[in-house]
């Protein structure tokens, strides 16, 4: 039996980003409204405050990796499953989601058809792995939406532990390298994020700037001035800093954090 999709796109609902088999759909306006929120609805759709959800297509020979409860629903022979191997396997997953703040199981789906994740008032970024060599990429906490089944995850820890404590930043973060595409969430849209590419070169950086960075990278935590009365008196204080070769995307202000901004998902 054949079954067609229809009015997944229209005029209010429009793929905003296409990298192969991922896209990007967003809801420029939600018609879905009551007369209590019509008015929050009609500003939030012109200051670009709008739901956003991935689409990813699967055609039997690729599969997809999600964020736990990220899926809304499936279309076509769609399967999911644990994407656990074995005890060994389960344990490392949980030790992996407790120190990234990541969902210790992330489902897979496998099959052919569609899968449709919850909506997000977040911006999707779409990355292709292999583009940032063999090391990969790294990210913020939280920051991971889905990604091909054939990306590998590892976790990382800060080059300076001592440092990273004191700047109240986590003290490991999940690596993403391989081949495929991986979905990150983020306060930022794409078009705003800044590339950096570092040669050999230093990067410092007064917050949380940064959203992803080469693994290749070191990255540390540190005091703004090489002595404590300096960092004192240039109101700087700690510092992110990045060193080596490789890539950072980075935010130009610091984003909001705002309740708004909390995914369906979590």
């Amino acid at each position: 039996m054949s079954v067609q999709l229809e009015n997944l796109t229209n005029s209010e609902r429009i793929i905003t980003q296409t990298l192969r088999n991922y896209s990007v759909l967003e809801h420029a306006r939600d018609l879905s409204v009551a007369p209590g929120n019509a008015v929050d609805e009609y500003f939030m759709s012109k200051m670009n405050v709008r739901r956003r959800q991935l689409i990813v297509d699967l055609d039997g020979s690729n599969s997809l990796v999600t964020q736990a409860g990220a899926m809304q629903w499936t279309f076509g022979d769609i399967n999911a499953t644990t994407g656990v191997k074995g005890v060994g396997d389960l344990f490392g997953k949980m030790v992996k989601g407790a120190v990234t703040k990541e969902s210790a199981i992330k489902p897979e789906y496998v099959g052919r058809g569609k899968v449709v994740l919850e909506p997000t008032y977040k911006f999707i970024i779409l990355q292709d792995i292999s583009a940032w060599g063999q090391s990969g990429m790294s990210i913020e906490d939280g920051m991971f939406l889905a990604c091909d089944g054939t990306v590998q995850h590892k976790v990382v820890a800060r080059t300076s532990f001592s440092s990273a404590v004191a700047g109240n930043e986590g003290l490991f973060n999940l690596s993403l390298r391989g081949q495929g595409i991986v979905a990150l969430e983020s306060n930022v849209p794409p078009e705003e994020l800044i590339t950096v590419d570092l040669r050999d070169d230093v990067l410092k950086l007064d917050g949380s700037f940064a959203v992803c960075w080469s693994t290749s990278l070191q990255f540390t935590v540190e005091r703004s001035s090489k002595s404590l009365l300096g960092s004192a008196f240039n109101g700087e204080g700690l510092v992110n800093v990045f060193r080596g070769t490789g890539r950072v995307l980075m935010t130009p202000t610091n984003p909001s954090t705002a309740s708004l901004f909390r995914t369906t998902h979590d």
